[in-house]
């Protein structure tokens, strides 16, 4: 009997390894980590560099300045000496009497002129020029992260290639873990880019590996779209519980408790990964995977990067600025900078969550096309609020813009390689984890300085604009050829079907060989 028991443990775990609902949870569990970690320190950063730096500093030059007087201004503990020889007071050497103390000090501080600026509202942050500049510095922190991880991607869908997809995630958790604990203990700006640099490396392995799984296990396009959903939805909670959750808990229990939470929470993560994932397990490919660079000369692989890339620059771009504009207009408190966000967050949750299952009904291309014009004019709404109600309205229709287009733009990367390339999937999700980096690589990067050129109004007109303009090349995506076809297999005029492409064998032997018209006629 304890024999049987023993191995009921080791029947659920073997049991667990085939099940595809299991790796989509570890993969789901994995974004939402990863993403967590991304938003949580958009509240943090600003107003922990604010408070050590230029607080700290005022607070050294004040105490400088309040200083006591010098020695030689304080009156002598014996001033004068009482003579009963013939009842005289006798005035000895050093004495200072009041009155010329108080000229001596006049004349040493002058009363100063009053000032004519008037103090700032209260509740509002002294420094505008602190500000300014704090956010090119905020900037260019954020976009570490996605720098780094655009570095890294590549290496990455070669390496996914090489020894599967399971490794590459375990590894993922460790460095991921290593950055949530050195951002918990990091007090200097150095040391919070390092940290998130770092993060930039574990979540290239995560999200590279963990979308190339999800794309190998369910290999039917609709199965893989609601899957792709799902997993993205991990993503949308991430972001929807970081920021509001960082500025909560710096708020109210100090800098490093957020990062904590998270360290311990990828620990479970790392656990799951074990039991579930056999990451000492190597399983390359049994086919060669389509180079990157193949795939980068692609015209609709492009485009589909191109739309995730602009249209998660929006809200990339928002990060390092919202805050800072908030501090400055609105006078917001700490734990407003984060709440400002979560509308955003659970309209996203709500978009790739619904958008994973309509968008194959109504077209992916139109899906992402719609998405695309609504991020634009969200954005250009975005300046017209007055407080944190007015974010309400256009933060939530750009957090359910980007999940129209990204529940959209993630399965159609899979159905464009699988139609026009060799069906493995680690290069092609490392092009569309590249393009999501881009977008917050140069968002938090050049938004600071465009914000200190022209201001922040002037950088919405110009990203919504932009967005705008893009939508229309979504139309390309509605019905792609096969790659070198001689004669169109698909009807322009018929939407894009869903099809499972795991066992049509023809569709990867491509470049086309000298028989594959007789191949054509027979089929027909």
């Amino acid at each position: 009997m304890s024999s049987a028991a023993d191995r009921v443990p080791w029947r659920w775990l073997a049991a667990g390894r085939t099940s595809r609902r299991l790796v989509l949870g570890v993969v789901f569990v994995a974004l939402l980590l990863d993403n967590m970690l991304l938003t949580v320190v958009v509240p943090i950063v600003p107003t922990f560099l604010y408070t050590t730096e230029y607080e700290g500093a005022n607070s050294s030059v004040t105490s400088a300045q309040t200083e006591p007087p010098p020695p030689a201004l304080q009156a002598p503990p014996f001033s004068s000496m009482f003579s009963y020889f013939d009842n005289t007071t006798v005035t000895v050497l050093g004495f200072t009497s009041a009155v010329d103390l108080a000229n001596r000090t006049e004349s040493i501080h002058p009363p100063q002129p009053p000032t004519s600026s008037p103090p700032p509202p209260s509740g509002c942050p002294e420094g505008e020029e602190f500000l300014a500049k704090e956010n090119i510095r905020v900037g260019l922190l954020f976009a570490s992260k996605a720098l780094v991880q655009l570095v890294v991607n590549p290496f990455v869908g070669l390496l996914t290639n090489r020894i599967g997809y399971h490794i590459p995630m375990f590894i993922g958790f460790v460095i991921m873990f290593l950055s949530t604990v050195m951002f918990a203990f990091s007090g200097t700006y150095t040391f919070l880019f390092i940290a998130r640099a770092l993060q930039g490396v574990g979540s290239s392995f995560s999200s590279v590996a963990g979308l190339g799984m999800l794309a190998s296990v369910y290999t039917d396009d609709f199965e893989r779209g609601n899957a792709m959903g799902i997993a993205l939805g991990g993503l949308a909670l991430g972001v929807l519980i970081g920021a509001p959750f960082g500025s909560v808990m710096y708020e109210f229990v100090g800098k490093s408790s957020p990062f904590l939470v998270l360290a311990f929470l990828a620990l479970l993560d790392g656990a799951l990964q074990l039991c579930i994932l056999q990451p000492s397990k190597i399983s390359p490919e049994s086919t060669k995977g389509t180079p990157v660079f193949t795939l980068l000369r692609d015209p609709y692989i492009l485009v589909a990067a191109g739309a995730l890339c602009f249209s998660n620059m929006g809200v990339a771009m928002l990060e390092p600025t919202l805050p800072i504009w908030m501090m400055q207009t609105m006078c917001s408190p700490k734990w407003q900078l984060g709440m400002a966000f979560l509308p955003a967050s659970i309209s996203y949750l709500i978009g790739t969550n619904l958008f994973g299952i309509l968008a194959n009904r109504m077209g992916r291309w139109l899906c992402s096309l719609i998405g695309m014009a609504v991020v634009g004019i969200s954005l250009l709404c975005v300046p017209l609020a007055k407080n944190i109600y007015g974010l309400i309205g256009p933060n939530s229709g750009l957090g359910f813009a980007i999940g129209m287009v990204d529940s959209s733009m993630m399965p159609i990367m899979g159905y464009l390689v699988d139609l026009r390339h060799t069906s493995v999937y680690g290069n092609v999700y490392a092009i569309a984890d590249v393009a999501f980096c881009m977008g917050f690589a140069i968002g938090p990067s050049t938004g600071g300085a465009i914000v200190r050129a022209v201001g922040f109004p002037w950088l919405m007109i110009i990203i919504g604009v932009i967005n705008i303009a893009y939508a229309p090349l979504c139309w390309y995506l509605r019905n792609p050829p096969a790659k070198e076809e001689k004669i169109a297999i698909l009807n322009q005029e018929c939407p894009m079907q869903t099809k499972s492409y795991s066992a049509q064998k023809t569709l990867r032997d491509f470049p086309l060989t000298d028989d594959s018209d007789v191949e054509a006629e027979n089929v027909e």
